[in-house]
């Protein structure tokens, strides 16, 4: 992009296939100081690059008004608003050209069945010219813009056809043995069915949209800001980091922040997917579209509302629906030399009926060669064509955003096929990510609550993990630690403290045999329970060995079903963790995964991907920390699992809100599913017009006929992609 350049990025309604996008790149850049348009149906977005001096954001936009599209507004939720009333206004044409299209259909079959009555030709032939003309002025319109231009799309096809066919239609009103009711018929059937593949276009669009929606919907118009002692409802958007809000019970959280007052039950199950509401105390973060279930809360802003947690979310969904994988650039440049094509297809049928039939026969065959002309246009409608690839992905990409799975790479849903291994981070991918105690041993004479209640008075005010662990253990136990009046941590091995005159330690294995000198510290004991998969904090008081307690990560309730579910289709699970090799292999058997990676350092992650890739093998990676992100990056599909964090998400293809494994299985499946549906869909649009266009073109196939096979395109295309997800959790092969 140049430095004096400007981008334009605007949200476009009325959009339907592949042509609209194609219509609206060449349109807009042939405008003089427009260096760049990229057009994203799924998205309905346009980005331009342009040069100020030579060409206005006010010339770009009515270009596009011209073109026959609307501009919707920058603001989201009014985009659903309008979203909504195009879906109205094409219901309002679909039931006009429906009802154009029943009642024909049904003098058609009277007709076939011999009753014949004195208005049925005036009545088709109006109800051809309300359809066009009413109901389909909006398509007419769209192609005159689009000609002027020196545009060839959909529009043009449809609409040379549709005029072709009242031409004909009218010819034969002057001729009686020319069939003026089978060619308005053509011409209604047309022009309904284009209005019909339109406005189910636009309800996909819509409802993969409703995830968006719905994320939006979370956070609240107005919030209590706290200003001065005085509390003033404020708009949403006016708050800023570091201002002070209260929220209620029941109230939605609008914003990231910090509790400074109050504690309360959060309902975080938009983050989690976990639906038990958690405790959130002084000090705590809590996130923004999280519902406050008790308390009365004081919050300290730490992102302004369109910085924070949900909008990420939101921002992650919208280019979830940025769907242009390689096979439908492939398909938008085939459709380039499309609409010419039909076109050269349909004048060929004339001449070869007219020209060429007489040179030859010495006879001029008029009406087969209008026959013939027209039954290429109907059957080269491209519309199966133009949805056949976008449609399954788009349909693909909105039910995964509807499952909280944000697909930000489109190129992803090519890539789940080929998958050969799918590689699993341990600590808060595999397991929880929160330690629990899980067993404590006595040493000596000591009881076990003894051990947890030194243990817990050591850890008192230690921020470990660990320490965490024992603290909850105690709670539960009803044990409340003692006053400490030493404390001293030691990074990445333990504490110390003095609590009513004793000394006590605890801590790594290792660090408490470094202060004793190298002794022997109870070794059978320890790698018993590291067998296990544990991690062994000794306790010491005044230098005497006291117990052990084993703390270990629990594993995720659905890791094993996954695991094995991912084993069975072929795909081999990985584990790739900095853990010792000990504790991996005990987590990974309990989860049923044989092949470990251990002890491996985070900026080692990425090289033991490439490795996995050699011979261009296809390699997924699933994590949620900072030390996962090279990997992530590396992998061919990369997906941040949970929370995760920030630099996680912003490294993967794919993001997964919740923290349920099972997650993943629905995400290769939608993949999956969506791109076989997609190639199935482009297999049935070419076998329909690229067998039906050169048949036309031959007069053996009626104009009528050719639009029942126009018909059944479209509607194969449309049913198969539907039917990607008819079995809701299907798992279908």
């Amino acid at each position: 992009m140049s430095a004096d350049n400007s981008r334009l990025q605007v949200s476009i309604g009325g959009m339907a296939c592949s042509f609209c996008t194609q219509s609206i790149e060449k349109a807009v850049g042939k405008l003089a100081g427009v260096d760049s348009v990229s057009v994203s149906l799924a998205h309905e977005e346009a980005l331009i690059e342009y040069d100020p001096e030579s060409v206005t954001e006010r010339r770009i936009k009515s270009t596009l008004l011209e073109l026959g599209y609307t501009i919707r507004d920058p603001d989201r939720l009014e985009q659903f608003a309008e979203r909504e009333e195009e879906i109205r206004e094409e219901r309002k044409r679909l039931i006009i050209a429906g009802t154009a299209a029943g009642v024909t259909f049904l003098l058609m079959v009277m007709r076939w069945l011999g009753y014949q009555f004195t208005l049925h030709l005036p009545v088709v032939m109006f109800l051809a010219l309300v359809t066009n003309f009413g109901a389909g002025l909006y398509i007419f319109q769209k192609a005159y813009a689009s000609i002027k231009r020196g545009i060839l799309n959909q529009h043009v096809l449809l609409e040379i056809a549709a005029l072709g066919a009242l031409a004909g239609g009218f010819l034969g009103v002057l001729y009686f043995d020319f069939p003026a009711i089978a060619f308005f018929t053509v011409a209604i059937f047309l022009t309904a069915y284009h209005i019909l593949s339109g406005y189910v276009s636009l309800l996909v669009r819509a409802r993969s949209s409703r995830a968006v929606r719905e994320l939006l919907e979370l956070q609240p118009d107005t919030v209590l800001l706290v200003k001065e002692g005085d509390e003033l409802e404020v708009p949403v958007g006016e708050i800023d980091a570091g201002d002070k809000i209260r929220i209620k019970p029941g109230d939605s959280i609008p914003v990231d922040g910090r509790i400074l007052e109050g504690s309360s039950s959060v309902d975080e199950s938009l983050v989690t997917g976990e639906s038990l509401p958690v405790d959130r105390n002084i000090g705590d973060e809590v996130i923004g579209g999280s519902i406050n279930k008790s308390g009365t809360l004081l919050v300290e802003v730490t992102a302004a509302a369109d910085e924070g947690f949900l909008q990420e979310i939101v921002r992650h969904v919208e280019e979830a629906r940025a769907l242009k994988p390689s096979i439908i650039q492939l398909m938008d440049r085939v459709l380039k030399y499309y609409v010419p094509g039909v076109l050269a297809f349909a004048g060929l049928a004339f001449l070869l009926w007219t020209a060429v039939s007489g040179l030859l026969f010495g006879q001029v065959q008029l009406v087969r060669a209008i026959f013939a002309m027209l039954a290429v246009l109907v059957m080269g409608y491209p519309c199966a064509l133009g949805m056949a690839g976008p449609l399954a992905m788009i349909r693909g990409g909105g039910r995964a955003a509807g499952e909280g799975i944000l697909v930000r790479d489109g190129t992803v849903f090519e890539i789940f096929k080929d998958i050969e291994s799918i590689v699993l981070d341990k600590t808060g991918t595999l397991t929880v990510g929160k330690p629990q105690v899980k067993e404590i041993i006595s040493l000596g004479d000591n009881s076990r609550r003894e051990v947890l209640k030194w243990a817990a008075t050591a850890e008192k005010h230690s921020e470990h993990p660990l320490a965490e662990a024992i603290l909850q253990k105690a709670e539960e136990g009803g044990i409340s630690p003692a006053a400490v009046e030493e404390f001293e941590a030691i990074s990445g091995s333990g504490v110390r403290a003095v609590s009513g005159g004793s000394r006590l330690r605890v801590g790594s294995i290792d660090f408490l045999s470094d202060e004793t000198g190298g002794r022997d510290y109870i070794t059978d004991e320890v790698e018993k329970l590291e067998d296990r998969g544990y991690t062994v904090t000794g306790v010491e008081v005044d230098g005497r060995p006291v117990g052990l307690i084993a703390v270990a990560d629990s594993l995720k309730d659905d890791a094993e079903e996954v695991v094995a579910d991912f084993s069975e289709a072929g795909i081999e699970p990985v584990m790739l963790t900095g853990d010792s090799e000990r504790t991996a292999r005990a987590v990974a058997d309990r989860a049923g995964i044989e092949r470990v990676i251990a002890d491996v350092l985070p900026d080692e992650k990425a090289e033991i991907i490439r490795s996995l890739q050699s011979g261009d093998k296809k390699v997924i990676m699933v994590g949620d920390g900072i030390n996962d992100a090279p990997s992530l990056m590396q992998a061919d599909i990369g997906i941040a699992i949970g929370a995760g964090t920030d630099i996680a998400i912003e490294s993967s293809d794919i993001i997964i809100t919740g923290d349920e494994l099972t997650s993943l299985l629905t995400a290769y499946e939608i993949g999956r599913d969506s791109y076989r549906k997609t190639v199935q869909n482009l297999i049935l649009a070419f076998l329909f017009n690229g067998i039906g266009v050169p048949l036309a073109a031959t007069g053996l196939l009626h104009p009528i006929w050719a639009m029942v096979a126009m018909i059944s395109s479209v509607s194969a295309v449309l049913l198969n992609s539907f039917q990607i997800f008819s079995a809701s959790g299907s798992t279908s092969s």
